[in-house]
C-alpha cells in the first residue's frame, strides 16, 4: 500500500492527473489494445475462418439487413462476406504484435550498440555512428523494404508466408534503432564521466556490471520516451508495408491489409470496407503518439 501511495503522489502520476490529453489517449490506447487482445472472446465472428464466411454476405453495409440473408453486422461486410468489426478485432492484434515486437527488437539493438560505443569509445564509436548516420539519410520505410526483399529471397518459397511476420518485426527493428542508439550513447557519455562510475573502476567493478547496473538503468528515462513513440511508428510502418502488399500474409491481415483491401472498393460505393479500419490505425497511433509525447514532457526536467 505504501509503495502504491508513493507512486500515486510521484511527479508523473501527478503530471498524468493533470493532462486530459494523457487520460483520454490512454484510454483509448488501452480500449484497443483490450479489444485486439480479446478478439477471440468479444469479436462475433471469426473474420479468418473460411468455413463461417458466406458470399452472400458480401458488401453488407454497416447496420443494415443483408438482402439475401437477413444478416445484420455494425460496421458491414467486405467482398469476402467477412465482419469489418470482427476483422478489425483481429487485424488490431497483429498490427499491435508486430509493433511492440519490432520497438523491443529496435531498442534492444539500439541500447546494445549505444552503450558499447560510449563505452569503447574510440574508433569503434565512430564507426557504429558513421553506421547510424548512414542509416539516418535514406528514408526508414525505405529501409525496411530493402531488408524484407532481402529476407523474403534468402527464404525459400515454402516458408516465406509463415515466416512473414517475423521478417517484418525484423524489418522494421532493423529500420528504427537508429535513435534508440544515438540517444543512449549520449546520455551514456555524460553518466560515463560522473563520480559514481569512475568509484566503480576503482574498486575493480567489471566493465559489464557497471554498464548495466549504474549507466544503463539512468539512461531509460529517455529511450522509454522514444519507445512509446517508436510504437506508434512502427504500427505506422507495418501498416505501410502491409498496404503496399509486402507486409503480413492475406490469410493473417493486420489493419494495414484491411485498409489496402477497401482501397480497391473505395470507388464503387462500399465506403465503409476502408473507413472504419482507417479510424482504428488512427485512433490507435494518434493515442500512443499521444502518450509518447506527454511522457516525454513529464520526464523533462527542465519542464518542472
Amino acid at each position: 500500500m505504501n509503495r502504491l501511495a508513493r507512486a500515486w503522489d510521484s511527479d508523473i502520476a501527478w503530471s498524468f492527473r493533470h493532462s486530459p490529453v494523457a487520460i483520454v489517449a490512454a484510454v483509448v490506447a488501452l480500449l484497443i489494445i483490450l479489444s485486439a487482445v480479446l478478439a477471440p472472446w468479444i469479436a462475433p465472428h471469426d473474420p479468418f475462418n473460411p468455413a463461417s464466411l458466406n458470399l452472400m454476405d458480401g458488401f453488407t453495409p454497416p447496420m443494415e439487413p443483408n438482402q439475401f440473408t437477413g444478416n445484420v453486422y455494425w460496421l458491414g461486410t467486405d467482398n469476402q462476406g467477412r465482419d469489418i468489426f470482427s476483422a478489425i478485432l483481429y487485424g488490431a492484434r497483429i498490427s499491435l504484435f508486430v509493433g511492440f515486437s519490432a520497438v523491443i527488437f529496435a531498442m534492444v539493438l539500439g541500447i546494445s550498440i549505444g552503450l558499447l560505443a560510449a563505452w569503447r569509445g574510440g574508433w569503434v564509436d565512430s564507426l557504429l555512428m558513421r553506421i547510424a548516420d548512414v542509416q539516418l539519410s535514406f528514408p526508414s520505410i525505405l529501409i525496411a523494404l530493402l531488408i524484407f526483399g532481402i529476407a523474403r529471397g534468402v527464404i525459400p518459397p515454402a516458408y516465406r508466408e509463415e515466416m512473414a511476420i517475423w521478417v517484418l518485426i525484423v524489418a522494421i527493428g532493423l529500420s528504427d534503432w537508429v535513435q534508440f542508439a544515438r540517444v543512449v550513447r549520449g546520455a551514456a557519455l555524460v553518466e560515463k564521466s560522473k563520480e559514481y562510475v569512475q568509484a566503480a573502476r576503482l574498486v575493480g567493478a567489471h566493465p559489464a556490471r557497471i554498464v548495466l547496473t549504474h549507466i544503463l538503468p539512468n539512461v531509460m528515462g529517455p529511450v522509454l520516451v522514444i519507445a512509446t513513440i517508436g510504437l506508434a511508428l512502427a504500427i505506422i510502418a507495418e501498416a505501410t508495408l502491409s498496404f503496399l502488399g509486402v507486409g503480413v500474409p492475406p490469410t493473417q491481415p493486420s489493419l494495414g491489409t484491411l485498409i489496402r483491401i477497401g482501397q480497391g472498393f473505395l470507388f464503387s460505393g462500399e465506403w465503409w470496407i476502408i473507413l472504419f479500419p482507417s479510424i482504428a490505425l488512427l485512433a490507435l497511433a494518434l493515442s500512443v503518439n499521444l502518450l509518447g509525447d506527454w511522457l516525454r514532457d513529464a520526464l523533462n526536467p527542465r519542464l518542472k
